[in-house]
């Protein structure tokens, strides 16, 4: 039975990031993530015996979902510990868990994600980045495009594909490519989002890489990639609650203190009753992140992987809806710089699209959970 219902130790946790992200208003996001890193947060889902703080997804959305809510959400908090750090965690040789895990969870170094390609999407199967043996070392020759904080971090995971000797298939496989390697080079894309974090097209021409930068097994394709996009899809969803709730405590401060004939305009249902089902539809989108992160930390990843699906979804919609509402509610005041709504109608849109879009979630539950045809 999957309990639902936060620990005592996890509603400390949750109020201590609140207090905390609360008081770290305009401090750059550089300087926030270092000072989380120092109090914990950061790395508390790695290994303790790496430095991490021994938690699991489950605490590392709060840790992110809170962030958020105060208005200070960290993407890279998605990419650094919650992807790479889980993937080199199972996966990675001692060599690379010493070399890495330590420096992710205490701020100091960043590891950004790169997958998404511009003729395949997220579609592993369709990955022409790919990898070759040349004596001892890999080649690794491609495209990626929307990676985020390439610029700050200082190793990206390439997922790249590597041909079966059995089968002459290629099969995913994940290396860790440093920022200064021969070959590897970045475009910042223009973004009409203008989000701390940067967003880049990765180019890979033959980058000559030493055996220990595959990440795990290199036959163990699909299962060492979904130990990744798992909790990328589970952080995704805190991500977006935390935006949703954010705009939603802006939105329910104004409505109350606003007044229009003697009445506050939270006093009308057309603005309470709006504002009320976003809250519930934020709520019921935890609900479903909490239950994807609990099972992924049991070990469970079938299970893991149709929830965090599930919870991606539901998140994204709830965010996109109260946000809207939000800035509704405010009218002009909604579009100003000075209430900071308007930034987040573009940010909203990103838990719809990345890093799965919702049409495509609704073909996973389709065809895995309800059994119908595949269409894809």
């Amino acid at each position: 039975m999957t309990t639902l219902i936060e620990s005592e130790e996890h509603k400390a946790l949750r109020k201590a990031v609140s207090s905390f992200a609360g008081s770290h208003h305009d401090v750059g996001n550089r300087a926030l993530w270092q000072e989380a890193a120092r109090l914990g947060y950061i790395g508390v889902n790695l290994p303790e015996a790496y430095g991490g703080g021994g938690g699991g997804i489950t605490e590392l959305s709060l840790v992110l979902e809170e962030l958020g809510a105060a208005g200070n959400p960290l993407l890279m908090m998605i990419v650094s510990p919650a992807i790479c750090g889980t993937v080199i965690a199972r996966f990675g040789t001692e060599a690379q868990k010493r070399e890495w895990l330590p420096a992710l969870a205490d701020g100091s170094r960043l590891m950004a994600f790169g997958i998404t390609e511009p003729d395949a999407g997220s579609n592993s199967h369709r990955i022409t980045t790919t990898a070759r043996r040349d004596g001892a070392d890999w080649l690794l020759t491609g495209r990626k495009v929307f990676v985020s904080g390439v610029d700050i971090a200082d190793a990206t995971l390439i997922v790249g594909r590597t041909e079966d000797a059995r089968t002459g298939r290629l099969k995913p496989c994940l290396f860790i490519v440093p920022r200064d390697a021969e070959g590897f080079s970045r475009r910042r894309i223009d973004m009409e989002l203008h989000g701390e974090e940067k967003q880049f097209e990765l180019f890979l021409d033959d980058v000559r890489l030493p055996a220990d930068a595959l990440v795990g097994d290199e036959d163990a394709g699909l299962l060492q990639l979904f130990a990744g996009l798992n909790p990328e899809r589970i952080m995704t969803a805190a991500f977006a609650i935390g935006m949703g709730r954010h705009a939603l405590a802006k939105a329910v401060e104004y409505a109350r203190d606003r007044t229009v004939w003697k009445t506050p305009i939270g006093a009308h249902q057309a603005i309470a009753h709006p504002l009320a089902q976003a809250h519930i539809d934020l709520e019921l989108a935890r609900l479903m992140m909490q239950k994807a992160a609990h099972l992924y930390d049991a070990g469970d990843d079938a299970g893991a992987g149709e929830a965090a699906n599930m919870a991606k979804y539901a998140a994204g919609e709830a965010c996109v809806k109260a946000v809207d509402q939000a800035v509704h509610t405010l009218g002009g005041n909604g579009l100003t710089r000075e209430f900071g709504l308007a930034r987040l109608i573009t940010a909203a849109r990103v838990a719809r699209i990345a890093p799965v879009s919702r049409e495509m979630i609704l073909n996973y539950v389709s065809h895995q959970t309800l059994g119908l045809p595949k269409s894809y």
